[in-house]
């Protein structure tokens, strides 16, 4: 199971982190901080190379705002160190669920099970 799984993660970017990330994580990463979800934050000794090993499927959209803002250099400081402020009124971050199972369908709409009934709209039949 051991040399199908380091296989696997040779062929597969989208799940984890491959071999060759791995190995440059090893030798020149320096963790910097972990998120909610799992998902661990590196740099080099310089700072000058930020990078995510993701929880998981590698999709963008699960990385919050604080942390993006920290990976491409928006802040100097990472979220561990100096959280941002945030208001009341903001909603927690949420990934993008677009073309996954969980994505919204709104009443009507073929992708739900059980489409609503509409007694609104009458289909249009030729003569």
């Amino acid at each position: 199971m051991g040399i199908l799984n380091t296989l696997l993660r040779a062929v597969t970017w989208w799940n984890g982190q491959t071999l060759n990330t791995q190995l440059f994580t090893w030798r020149k990463g320096q963790k910097v901080g972990e998120d909610a979800q799992g998902n661990i934050f590196y740099q080099t000794a310089d700072g000058k190379r930020r990078w995510v090993i993701f929880n998981g499927e590698a999709e963008a959209s699960r990385v919050d705002p604080d942390w993006h803002g920290w990976l491409h250099h928006t802040f100097k400081e990472a979220p561990t160190d100096r959280p941002l402020a945030h208001k009341p009124w903001e909603k927690p971050h949420l990934e993008n669920l677009t073309g996954t199972a969980l994505a919204y369908a709104p009443a009507g709409s073929l992708r739900r099970e059980k489409p609503a009934d509409r007694s609104d709209y009458e289909a249009w039949s030729p003569e």
